[in-house]
């Protein structure tokens, strides 16, 4: 049976304020035969592009070959001429260049790419990497003036911020300190005063792909830098070969910064994919080592999301983004060995951090049932590590269904700091905009944002905010729709279909892992609790004579629904290879389930 059109399959599941829709592709058997005949791929693949809007093979296969050669010209990206000139002056002059990092994995790597490619360049370079509780996110006046008093010829280049810190900027100018701002997040509403800012959505300019991260931008400026330094049009070979393991570094922060992983992003990641397992420095073949990767023949974008780019982002949330990129830079094995054992550690404290928090979050909203009467949350608690709560918000979010902002009040004398998440297309970033009055700084973007607030002002804030989403937003049934590419057979999930399908990655934001439905599912044994804390679901299911196991991570609670089940259930997942003790075995990654109407 194919379906034309949103469906949602089954009655409300308990604990779903508003069931999941089910969106089905309108089923065009031409297109998929005409796909399937022109590229030689198996159905199921032509499926997936059909379903994803391509018409026949030569759309197609310009999709599935991108080239690292598509790439836009660096010199194209604005501002980048004119930092080069800069960077390349100072290198010759024998200038410090200080580069000025952030935090978070795009930060950490944008920083040692720049490093990288000005160190072997054999310039004088070092970084700054502003500590998250001490400093907070950017550029702020005591590093600036500190910088400058420390060199004051030196030139300072901005990568992942910048791009707000009009009174830093202002600053930098008045006392001569050379600043370039390279940066990727939405501007305020007026440029910042630097020397250069390199950006690929400044106002005026026409850069044909707009959604580069910070490590993106960090990558077309170290090329055009080195193209420079060459002959002017081809980077020497040694600088090529840095820039073919620099493409790797730029593939971790463009897959963790979650930026769509489609145009220019998808090439830089498909390449950077290959060039860590075949290029990357000790630090990183350790990280990948650590984090279960480092023995695979191939990587994929959940590898970064789920095992590389968590531990980099330890360091960051702990205070500790130094040792980040001591760890993505240094060519010294001993101090590799050291460096990755403690961001280990720190992994693992992070993960204990987040369980009590969001543990404490359920708590507050028990204690306080009416906050669920309205349309946000805003959780304040004086035990919380503000460098975790970003994620442990986007959790709270889908939990209860609504925008959500958590606070730290972890120190007695300062303001609050908190982190937000959205939920179902909100705009978070205008809520703040509303409710400024409010907060001392925010930040951020439609999705995520952060923020500073004195104690006095959060219920003030709360209720503000919750009354602006009220009239500013209403969740839809488009709002938590799951697209899914294809109703199928759990026979059609081959071994080869499944590895087949990795031809469509790599996968992320704007291009998700194929996602499919199959109905009338018969449970092939007792759905089973997992994990620590039994948070992760195990199951098995039956189709036509055909079982396959499958796993949902962080849905423990639904092993105890399914099995009150009298009857079929459909279920909604993405397909994938499990790779385990040399084994490969087809397994889903269950999305979403209901049980079939009538049952």
């Amino acid at each position: 049976m194919f379906r034309t059109a949103p469906v949602t399959i089954g009655p409300a599941r308990k604990n779903n304020s508003m069931p999941k829709v089910w969106r089905f592709p309108p089923y065009d058997e031409a297109v998929v035969r005409r796909l399937a005949g022109d590229l030689k791929k198996p159905v199921l693949i032509a499926q997936v592009l059909a379903a994803r809007g391509f018409q026949n093979g030569e759309q197609a296969n310009e999709f599935l070959s991108a080239r690292l050669v598509d790439l836009h010209e660096p010199e194209l990206l604005p501002g980048v001429p004119a930092a080069t000139d800069r960077i390349v002056a100072a290198v010759e002059a024998g200038r410090r260049i200080t580069i000025y990092g952030d935090y978070d994995v795009d930060g950490v790597t944008s920083t040692s790419i720049l490093w990288h490619c000005l160190n072997l360049l054999g310039a004088t370079v070092d970084y700054y990497i502003p500590h998250r509780l001490d400093e907070g996110y950017g550029l702020n006046r005591d590093a600036i003036r500190q910088l400058h008093e420390e060199d004051s010829t030196r030139l300072v280049i901005t990568v992942d911020c910048g791009i707000t810190s009009v009174d830093d900027a202002i600053l930098a100018r008045e006392i001569g300190l050379e600043l370039i701002i390279t940066d990727h997040h939405n501007m305020a509403e007026s440029i910042p005063d630097a020397v250069v800012v390199v950006h690929p959505r400044l106002p005026g300019t026409n850069y044909p792909f707009g959604d580069l991260c910070g490590a993106g931008v960090a990558f077309k400026l170290a090329w055009a830098i080195c193209k420079r330094m060459g002959d002017g049009k081809k980077a020497s070979p040694r600088m090529r070969n840095f820039l073919m393991s620099a493409v790797g570094l730029a593939a971790i922060g463009t897959v963790a910064d979650v930026v769509p992983l489609v145009g220019e992003n998808r090439i830089i990641v498909r390449y950077g994919l290959a060039s860590l397992l075949e290029r990357s420095s000790p630090g990183l073949k350790a990280l990948m080592k650590i984090a279960g990767s480092g023995s695979q023949k191939t990587l994929t974008a959940e590898d970064i999301g789920f095992g590389i780019g968590p531990r980099i982002n330890a360091a960051g949330r702990l205070g500790q983004a130094r040792l980040a990129v001591e760890l993505l830079t240094t060519d010294d094995q001993e101090r590799v060995v050291a460096l990755v054992e403690y961001l280990e550690q720190l992994n693992g404290n992070r993960k204990t951090v987040e369980r009590r928090i969001l543990r404490q979050a359920k708590e507050l909203v028990a204690e306080n049932p009416h906050w669920l009467e309205q349309k946000a949350l805003v959780l304040a608690h004086a035990d919380w590590h503000p460098g975790v709560i970003g994620i442990v918000a986007n959790r709270v979010a889908e939990h209860f269904e609504r925008p959500t902002i958590l606070i730290s009040l972890h120190r007695p004398d300062e303001p609050g700091q908190g982190s937000g998440r959205s939920f179902a297309g909100f705009d978070l970033h205008s809520g703040l905009v509303h409710c400024r009055e409010y907060l001392k700084t925010f930040g951020g973007h439609k999705v995520a944002a952060g923020l500073k607030i004195e104690r006095d002002q959060i219920d003030a804030f709360r209720i503000d905010l919750c009354e602006y989403v009220a009239a500013n937003h209403e969740v839809k049934s488009s709002d938590v729709e799951l697209a899914i590419d294809a109703e199928v057979r759990l026979a059609d999930l081959t071994h080869k279909a499944v590895t087949g399908l990795e031809e469509l990655g790599p996968f992320g934001a704007a291009n998700p892992r194929p996602v499919f439905a199959s109905t009338k599912v018969e449970l092939a044994g007792k759905p089973k609790k997992m994990g620590e804390g039994e948070r992760h679901l195990d199951l098995r299911v039956r189709h036509y004579g055909t079982t396959l196991r499958a796993v949902a991570f962080g849905k423990g609670e639904w092993a105890d629904e399914i099995a009150a089940v009298d009857g079929p259930i459909s279920i909604c997942f993405a397909p994938v290879i499990n790779r385990f003790r040399g084994q490969e075995n087809v397994e889903m990654h269950l999305i979403d389930w209901q049980p079939v109407s009538g049952s």
